[in-house]
């Protein structure tokens, strides 16, 4: 059973991993009005992984004899100066979730709550990819940004992700 203060921290996590999801497909919608097919696919695909995580810790609520309270999600941003500082809000936007994390690990284990603890941990270890990814794509990005060809051999390497649906389904 989760505390009354895990359970109030767990569903504004799945509030926030709501928001990423929307944040990214605001993303995606900035890069198919800029003609980047490729970079609005990427960003789709990052938006389902954002709505997976929060369905996974909604899951995780009621498997716990919890509630789900879900809260209105804030409107994204929806414009930025360039393909390079939308990749750098994202690379911003994962290193914020990191911080949610590692919060809610922190709570798990004053409360010594093993089980939340022992689930987080596959959250803490997909942020880092998370984390590690948008730095990868940030210098990608920034080695592209003066060069249409590059930028436009980026957005077709990004066209290729397709989102798969997390093996196990439990956690």
């Amino acid at each position: 059973m989760l505390s009354n203060n895990m359970e109030l921290e767990l569903n504004k996590q799945v509030n926030a991993e709501l928001y990423s999801g929307y944040l990214y497909l605001s993303m995606a919608s900035y890069f198919e009005d800029d003609d980047l097919p490729g970079f609005a696919n990427w960003m789709r695909v990052q938006a389902q992984e954002e709505l997976e995580h929060g369905m996974k810790i909604y899951d995780y609520i009621i498997r716990r004899g919890g509630s789900v309270k879900l809260d209105a999600i804030e409107g994204p941003q929806t414009e930025w100066d360039s393909p390079l500082a939308a990749f750098e809000h994202v690379l911003s936007h994962e290193q914020t979730v990191t911080g949610l994390i590692n919060n809610l690990v922190d709570i798990a284990i004053t409360e010594k709550d093993h089980a939340t603890n022992n689930f987080l941990q596959w959250f803490v270890e997909e942020q880092v990819e998370e984390e590690e990814n948008a730095m990868e794509l940030v210098g990608k990005v920034k080695r592209a940004q003066n060069s249409v060809d590059l930028m436009y051999t980026l957005d077709s390497e990004l066209a290729s992700r397709v989102y798969t649906p997390p093996a196990d389904k439990e956690n």
